[in-house]
């Protein structure tokens, strides 16, 4: 027994030294060449066929290394954004959003550690984590709901306001969502130990389709806002009349800045290679800053008085629930959920692993498990809930390698990213038209996905019934945001009522919250029809269409419908 731990001891020892030393071990004979050509009309590009390398595969170490990167890359647009805009809402300090976007980026790197690695817990069926390379980003969904929670902070005196009227920075009101979201993700966590298919009962597509495609369309308006010069601009001069290149909110400059990045975007697209496509909007804000450096936009003095380096907890803040964020938060924790859920489907898919069969509802048990525990840890950290990410399944289908190798050097350059903060510094300094370009496309992607996950409905009347049904506030408050604010006008000394009142306001006037409370009461509550039924009322829809208006009263609907069926009865049989 000794002699043979020695042995595989032994050996183990000179696949490391083999793997370190050799030029087969670092480099391989992967194509590194086909990664970075472009496909541009007069280049000739030679179709090569990649190696595929799956979840435990040896690797090159430096292909590793480079596909890491890339999929840093593709997801540090994602990863950084929220909380640049978080801390906009929250009028935080200038040395706070850089905090915020280093710790954002450190937080990712540990928890897409966890999802990637799978732990068993001891004495159950029960995993933590997918086992795949499922990263984990900052979540869009909490911008919708800090977006409305702090404007009503700052109505209620819960954040402070300058004896001009001016908004000042609100750290408390940050640690009361960072608060919520802790005690919020228990139900995340809860609902991992049901079934999959209970869960997918309960909050089907159907549901969370809509929901994800207010998410978006509500995000849309804050990036377009940056795009346009900024949503805070002072007097409509934005930033501000000190800034280097101040310019008029909505001018042509700030335009075309941002549109400068939405065309590149597109040219990486059409022309890029393949490592160009996957970090398209990367390449994208890198270009409009180049340009914006060069025309005197950016505010250098926040990257000089920055420091080298941080980690979590530089900076703290005071942990108290927002009673009124509470039901909006739950709603996001169960978008998070059924988003885990078909984001694990994609990755497994172009993993080549099983979509279906016990190994798959086990690694959907352990994402959705890792999902909540993540966004409880992340608002530890002081981050706002994260959630997995499905940028990556580009790259992963793109490159061919679903190698969890990768993945581990992803989550260290995230890290590496994050505790350098200078890397933060110049982040938080880019000039909002150019961030505006990159983020609007990034949140009408969100949209994308939503109108994705609503196309797998099978639509038949019933369907369509909810789907309108559960869309009809969401979006109308979605639109028209104070739409439910002169309801409730309560302004007396009890401010357990008053809370109550401002939850049920912030539910209502935030509009994936709503779309989703609707869409789950009401899809479990209307029956679905059976095919038959819907078929034939197809036909009669048809029959109608085609040989005009009916008008039908009282006894005559059953023998106008009976007649009908009598006459074409082999037609109907025929499309039964």
């Amino acid at each position: 027994m000794v002699e043979q731990i020695g042995q595989v001891a032994s050996d183990k020892a000179r696949h490391i030294l083999h793997k370190w030393t050799t030029k087969e071990g670092i480099f391989g004979d992967y194509d590194y060449k086909y990664l970075f050509t472009p496909t541009l009309p007069f280049i000739k590009k030679t179709r090569t066929v990649q190696p595929f390398f799956g979840l435990n595969s040896e690797m090159p170490l430096f292909l590793g290394f480079l596909l890491g990167f890339q999929h840093a890359l593709a997801m540090l647009a994602g990863v950084v954004s929220p909380p640049l805009i978080i801390s906009a809402a929250a009028n935080l300090s200038e040395e706070h959003e850089q905090y915020l976007v280093s710790c954002s980026l450190i937080v990712s790197g540990i928890l897409s550690a966890i999802q990637i690695t799978r732990f068993h817990i001891p004495k159950t069926p029960y995993y933590i984590g997918t086992g795949l390379v499922s990263v984990v980003g900052t979540s869009f969904a909490t911008i919708t709901i800090t977006g409305k929670a702090f404007p009503l902070m700052y109505a209620n005196g819960e954040c402070p306001v300058s004896s001009d009227g001016t908004e000042l920075a609100c750290p408390d009101g940050y640690g009361g969502i960072l608060a919520t979201g802790c005690v919020c993700a228990l139900l995340e966590i809860a609902l991992s130990f049901l079934p999959p298919a209970v869960l997918q009962k309960v909050f089907p597509p159907l549901v969370t389709g809509p929901v994800v495609l207010l998410i978006g369309i509500s995000l849309v308006e804050s990036g377009f806002e940056d795009w346009l010069g900024g949503s805070g601009c002072i007097d409509s001069i934005c930033p501000d009349s000190s800034a280097p290149h101040p310019l008029e909110y909505g001018s042509a400059s700030f335009i075309g800045l941002g549109f400068l990045v939405f065309f590149v975007i597109i040219l990486c697209e059409k022309w890029g290679s393949p490592i160009m496509k996957s970090c398209a909007v990367i390449v994208g804000l890198l270009v409009g800053c180049i340009v914006a450096a060069a025309c005197n936009y950016f505010e250098s003095s926040g990257i000089s008085s920055a420091p080298v380096a941080t980690f979590m907890w530089v900076h703290t803040f005071k942990l108290k629930v927002y009673g009124p964020a509470v039901l909006p938060m739950l709603a996001l924790y169960i978008v998070l959920m059924m988003e885990a859920i078909g984001d694990i489907t994609a990755t497994s898919d172009v993993s080549r692993v099983e979509v279906e069969g016990p190994l798959y509802e086990s690694r959907i048990q352990g994402g959705v498990l890792a999902d909540g525990f993540n966004g409880l840890l992340s608002c530890l950290m002081t981050c706002t809930p994260m959630s997995t990410f499905a940028q990556n399944n580009g790259v992963i289908s793109i490159t061919k390698c679903a190698n969890r190798t990768a993945g581990y050097w992803c989550c260290f350059f995230l890290i590496v990213m994050g505790i350098f903060s200078k890397f933060a510094a110049a982040l938080v300094a880019i000039p909002k038209a150019v961030l505006g370009g990159m983020t609007s496309f990034l949140f009408t992607s969100v949209a994308v996905s939503g109108l994705r996950i609503i196309s797998t409905v099978e639509f038949t009347r019933r369907d369509r019934f909810v789907f309108t049904a559960s869309l009809v506030i969401g979006l109308g408050a979605t639109l028209i945001t104070d739409w439910f604010d002169g309801v409730f006008t309560y302004d007396g000394s009890n401010n357990g009522l008053k809370g109550f009142y401002d939850a049920i306001i912030l539910v209502c006037e935030t509009g994936f919250a709503i779309t989703g409370l609707i869409g789950v009461i009401l899809n479990l509550f209307i029956p679905q029809e059976s095919e038959e039924d819907d078929v034939a009322g197809g036909i009669i829809e048809e029959h109608i269409m085609s040989e005009g208006p009916v008008e039908v009263i009282g006894e005559s609907t059953v023998s106008t419908t009976k007649s009908f069926h009598d006459s074409d009865n082999k037609d109907a049989e025929k499309v039964a």
